[in-house]
């Protein structure tokens, strides 16, 4: 098949998912889990299965382990009808996180394990990113090492930065290089900061605030949209589901209204199951890695 003209790089990992009431408090406490489940993780492979599942060919470029967590992120990559995955086996551990969650969408995520670092981008992405039209860079050594890249090759780029608050190191190469910029509300003045973002040189900078909906700054001014009413099953990849609604409506010419209303509407995709996507209902969730 022809390459996809959409390259997504960035994470993809294995999370071991915990339902609380609430968070902990920061003191030696027993506490009794509502749930749990072992599931496909990683702001990247959400976007791919969310992209996938509106019908947008995808190209995921990430990096996995050589443990059997790899295997399994893996496997459950297969649930993204179209996508292809360019997954290079770096020695060590695949990236793991422990993440508590509530049903009011608060989430601590505590890193397990990450993969060992690699001295350059792989070829093969390289390529892929060089003949594409849009190049998605999450935050990540994979993004960060594809940045040169990306921004020589003409592509539109976007990146999602989650809950940057406008003075991260770490985060500013992303946000100098990308014309599409998505955040959550991560800032005490969440607007001052896509204000910021666009002095810069961002054409749109959307900030998602869970169920008080999305805000966008373009050229033209600011749009709002309300959350979507849905049940609400686990909050976890909601804000990549919105990213594919959006991100799909754009390839199609929609306004910034529009875009923001498909967001919307993928985000309940996400909300009504334990998993990044519906895509991975029959996955491989709930399995342990072979002893």
């Amino acid at each position: 098949m022809n390459s996809p003209r959409t390259v997504v790089a960035g994470p993809a990992t294995w999370n071991t998912m915990v339902r609380l009431d609430r968070l902990p408090d920061p003191r030696p406490h027993t506490v009794f889990a509502r749930g749990s489940v072992r599931t496909l993780g990683g702001t990247s492979a959400g976007k791919t299965l969310h992209l996938a599942d509106l019908g947008v060919p995808v190209s995921l470029v990430t990096d996995v382990g050589t443990d059997p967590e790899a295997d399994l992120v893996l496997e459950a990559l297969e649930h993204a009808p179209g996508a292809e995955v360019l997954a290079r086996r770096v020695d060590g551990p695949s990236e793991q996180h422990l993440n508590l969650m509530t049903d009011a969408g608060e989430r601590l995520s505590i890193y397990l394990a990450v993969p060992g670092a690699s001295p350059a981008p792989d070829p093969v992405a390289v390529e892929r990113v060089a003949g594409a039209e849009h190049v998605v860079l999450d935050l990540s050594a994979v993004g960060q090492s594809l940045l040169p890249a990306a921004a020589a090759s003409g592509a539109t780029l976007w990146t999602d930065l989650h809950d940057y608050d406008g003075t991260s190191a770490f985060h500013r190469p992303f946000a100098d290089a990308c014309a599409q910029i998505f955040l959550n509300d991560g800032t005490d003045d969440h607007r001052a900061l896509m204000t910021s973002l666009l002095d810069r040189g961002a054409r749109t900078v959307v900030c998602t605030l869970g169920a008080r909906g999305a805000v966008a700054l373009t050229a033209e001014g600011w749009f709002e949209c309300a959350a979507e009413p849905t049940e609400v099953v686990d909050t976890n990849g909601a804000g990549d589901a919105f990213f594919a609604g959006f991100f799909a409506a754009h390839l199609t010419g929609a306004g910034t209204a529009e875009c923001l209303r498909a967001g919307a509407h993928q985000a309940t995709r996400a909300l009504a199951t334990p998993h990044l996507s519906p895509l991975l209902q029959d996955g491989p969730a709930h399995r342990a890695p072979a002893e």
